[in-house]
């Protein structure tokens, strides 16, 4: 900026956006100090190196605006863990149903995992069937991602925000 352009001879962008042309480095500080504005050197390697005449203050103010911008719009989720029975009771499983909304409400992921044990392994449909049942709750809400499908000695089903 200014006195850091190390170039004899560059090729200047005013304010306003119209090339100016490829002028000596004193010429184009002579040009920004006129109009009381900063000489910015935007393409340093380029041949010449491209400067342009503004507010070296407002330009960094926009700069980081933007990327505030674009690091708000950048979506960021966690998948949270459920953790239900196959024998787990019914004001339980609408506890849990609860506890799934406010995750999805966060924009949130929510694996839904239903863990067999011993020979629990022997009631799948009812677990197919929970997990049917937890998934039709959420409808209005969230969207099926991932269809239950066993992993090991578990059935897993993914849920997800329906307006992400």
């Amino acid at each position: 900026m200014n006195r850091g352009i190390t170039a004899k001879k560059v090729r200047v962008i005013g304010a306003d956006g119209v090339q100016v042309g490829i002028i000596t480095i004193s010429q184009a500080r002579d040009l920004a100090n006129e109009s009381s504005l900063d000489l910015v050197e935007i393409s340093p390697h380029s041949n010449p190196p491209v400067c342009k005449i503004m507010d070296y203050g407002r330009f960094k103010y926009e700069a980081t605006k933007k990327k505030q911008a674009a690091k708000k719009k950048q979506s960021t989720f966690q998948i949270k863990e459920i953790k239900v029975r196959p024998k787990t009771s019914d004001h339980d499983i609408e506890i849990k149903i609860s506890r799934i909304k406010k995750f999805i409400e966060k924009k949130d992921k929510v694996k839904v995992t239903l863990v067999f044990r011993g020979r629990e392994i022997l009631l799948s449909k009812n677990g197919k069937a929970i997990l049917q049942k937890m998934a039709d709750q959420t409808e209005e809400y969230a969207v099926v991602e991932m269809a239950p499908k066993f992993e090991g000695r578990s059935m897993i089903m993914i849920l997800s925000p329906k307006n992400v």
